[in-house]
């Protein structure tokens, strides 16, 4: 069993440098300084308008209101993303891949490349929001230190309030799910993780602020790794412009009905991975 779950990790690296080396690096031409731009102004804004607002806010909130944004705030932990993904690549890793019939090996490889991507997403976004906490050393809400108290380095979670970790969980959680579903995604994910990123706010651990630049920093951190796993060919196809588009093999469950002629692996590679 060890033989083959480190037979796996090594075949699945070797397919992700064979792809790298043989697939050019055509990502889509997203107006990326036009989005920076807004995204910057959008919070230098909130920092200058709305964060002075909350903080005279912070002692009316009705008790009620408070005791549910307790309860939805802890969604926007990273274990929630971080640990589901890496549970599931132990059965992944010591599956027999060459035993499964071609139906159920692309399922099980689609729930692979799915956790992979998900894993990454919240990895690449925890990182960079945990190097800029420390970069900037806001203070937070409750220390009352006024609205730009920054102590750039000071590496103690009371001066780590911008950008928001929850905001940026919950902003990676939104953009997997449009990438993914958007149809519904839109409409039910995005709603429900803006507020869980809003009870930040509500409980008196961010300023708004925070939350907008951390939601934004979880959205541009999943679109870039989705255009990562596009170039490999993993879930998405590329696109010479726009946002990477989910390809239609991606099916998380098995078809009710097996069809006449199994279709044929999209990665004949996978086998192995």
């Amino acid at each position: 069993m060890l033989r083959r779950s480190l037979g796996n990790f090594r075949d699945t690296f070797k397919i992700i440098r064979r792809r790298f080396v043989a697939r050019p690096a055509n990502y889509p031409q997203f107006p990326w300084p036009v989005l920076v731009g807004v995204y910057l102004l959008l919070t230098a804004a909130s920092m200058v308008f709305l964060d002075g607002i909350a903080v005279s806010w912070r002692d009316r909130w009705p008790n009620g209101f408070v005791a549910v944004a307790n309860d939805f705030t802890s969604f926007g932990l990273g274990g929630w993303y971080l640990i589901p993904p890496l549970v599931l690549f132990v059965p992944a890793n010591l599956l027999d891949w060459r035993a499964l019939s071609r139906r159920w090996r692309l399922v099980a490889y689609n729930w692979t490349c799915f956790a992979f991507f998900v894993l990454s997403a919240a990895g690449l976004s925890g990182l960079t929001v945990t190097v800029l906490k420390h970069v900037f050393g806001r203070g937070r809400p409750v220390l009352d230190l006024g609205l730009f108290s920054f102590r750039p380095f000071e590496f103690d979670p009371y001066f780590a309030s911008f950008p928001s970790g929850h905001a940026t969980n919950v902003g990676m959680l939104a953009a997997v799910v449009i990438l993914l579903y958007p149809a519904w995604g839109k409409y039910v994910v995005l709603p429900l993780t803006m507020w869980i990123a809003a009870t930040r706010i509500v409980v008196g651990a961010h300023y708004p602020s925070d939350t907008i630049a951390g939601f934004g920093l979880g959205i541009a951190c999943t679109i870039v790794t989705a255009t990562i796993f596009a170039r490999l060919g993993f879930i998405f196809r590329q696109t010479a412009a726009g946002l990477p588009v989910r390809k239609k093999t991606f099916r998380l469950l098995a078809a009710g009905r097996k069809p006449a002629s199994p279709p044929r692996m999209p990665f004949p590679e996978a086998a192995g991975s």
